[in-house]
């Protein structure tokens, strides 16, 4: 964590080891309806806090993806144990172990969850059977999943605001992130303080009717983030259909698709 600049800093913390305790923990509810839990660490040596965040969301994704990888690392653990009894495959140690090597630094980390043994013969140059077992690492994503980590130097406020104010500084980059490529302000050129000027007050002008969107949207029940609602929105076209006329005349029919049911509703 960088040194006090008078303004709190916030970042996801990008330590390993993920850990969480539900007991210590406190819940509150997103934007969204959903809920997640927090559990507030304080680190006197550094002066910051540690916000230990678990989503119940983001927890079955992860399980889904994980789960994934995992059959997907044993189904090439299987071809590879099963070419062991069949005529004319590779069977020598040193290549299986490279083999191996290499499925590893394709296995996106899951490979760490197991362990793996070849089991040779009299000459110990052969291979005659591959075993593995699962073993997962402790305070990983595998057994932590759903679990991420918040660092903020600032410490008097409480576990709930620093969550807050970190999601929505994390949103506001993602809104101006979207009107700038749709408002033709990426990539930045400007080198002159007029320039720039002016490209911010376009950037928050536009953030601020958005907000005002989002406001709106709420208080009929839609609370989805921007880039939902845009990719929701995006779906609407309008189709123009051309009819060349007996006499040589062009018609154009101009109609809007109908719209989906969340697309109406918006």
């Amino acid at each position: 964590m960088a040194a006090r600049t008078g303004l709190p800093l916030f970042a996801v913390s990008r330590e390993r080891a993920r850990q969480f305790e539900l007991e210590a923990a406190i819940p509150i509810e997103t934007a969204t309806g959903s809920a997640l839990h927090i559990q507030r660490v304080e680190d006197s040596d550094h002066q910051e806090v540690r916000l230990y965040c678990y989503s119940e969301q983001r927890a079955q994704k992860e399980q889904s993806i994980h789960q994934r990888f995992c059959e997907r690392f044993e189904a090439s653990l299987k071809s590879i144990a099963g070419g062991l009894s069949k005529p004319r495959t590779e069977k020598r140690i040193d290549k299986l172990n490279e083999r191996i090597g290499r499925l590893k630094e394709r296995s996106r980390g899951i490979s760490q969850h197991y362990v793996i043994e070849l089991i040779a013969d009299e000459t110990g140059k052969q291979a005659i059977a591959l075993r593995w077992s699962k073993q997962p690492t402790a305070h990983s994503r595998l057994t932590h999943p759903g679990v991420y980590c918040l660092r903020t130097n600032e410490t008097s406020w409480d576990s709930e605001r620093l969550w807050r104010t970190y999601i929505m500084l994390t949103d506001l980059e993602a809104v101006f992130r979207s009107l700038k490529s749709e408002l033709g302000l990426r990539p930045v050129y400007h080198h002159k303080e007029h320039r720039v000027d002016g490209h911010l007050f376009i950037t928050v002008l536009a953030y601020q009717l958005v907000q005002i969107i989002r406001r709106q949207l709420q208080t009929r029940g839609i609370k989805a983030r921007w880039r939902s609602l845009r990719d929701t929105l995006s779906v609407q076209q309008r189709v123009t259909a051309s009819f060349r006329c007996a006499d040589g005349r062009t018609l154009h029919v101009r109609k809007a698709t109908r719209p989906e049911p969340e697309l109406a509703a918006i």
